[in-house]
């Protein structure tokens, strides 16, 4: 069986979406939520989902507490689901190859630190864009400068705020960002 670990900061819509997906799946498992906020509503969502949960700070994942939880975990996948510290080196040389990040725009556009959440759909509406987009990568030591592995685009001429877009943006990741997940550990790992 396939082992994934989600790491999330906020609401989880994205982690829940996610658990939901995989819940009746014989061959790959959601095996813990971690969460750099004790508020996040995602550790709630995990809890019910009756996944394991681990709250840490941002010491604990620069010391290397993080990844003393992880290791006992064996991933075979770590998604970033929400997620906005940024991943340290030693744990990304831990896991090679083995971190994916979705991000609420068309990289490299939009993307960069301080780049997440409402903060790229303003952008993306003063910018007057067309079109945005998702895109799931691979995590490296820069923010949102991974590999792609994914991207697809939703119009949207018609969008009149950040909301509008935002909503917009959360439908292609629900839909895609699962069956990316299956299609990386089903075909490559």
């Amino acid at each position: 069986m396939k082992k994934i670990v989600l790491f999330a900061s906020g609401n989880g819509s994205n982690a829940e979406n996610i658990i939901r997906y995989f819940k009746d799946n014989p061959l790959l498992s959601i095996v813990g939520v971690f969460a750099n906020n004790p508020q996040a509503k995602v550790l709630e969502k995990a809890k019910n989902h009756k996944v394991t949960t681990f709250v840490f700070d941002k010491n604990d994942l620069e010391n290397g507490l993080v990844l003393e939880k992880l290791k006992p975990l064996q991933p075979d996948l770590i998604v970033l689901a929400g997620f906005l510290l940024k991943f340290p080196e030693h744990l990304i040389a831990a896991f090679p190859h083995k971190i994916i990040n979705i991000h609420p725009a068309l990289l490299p556009k939009y993307g960069g630190k301080g780049m997440y959440g409402m903060h790229v759909h303003k952008a993306i509406l003063e910018n007057q864009e067309k079109e945005t987009g998702i895109t799931i990568h691979y995590v490296n030591e820069q923010y949102d400068e991974g590999e792609f592995i994914f991207q697809t685009s939703v119009n949207i001429e018609n969008c009149k705020t950040p909301e509008a877009i935002a909503a917009k943006v959360h439908q292609l990741e629900h839909e895609h960002f699962p069956e990316v997940i299956e299609k990386l550990l089903t075909s490559y790992f």
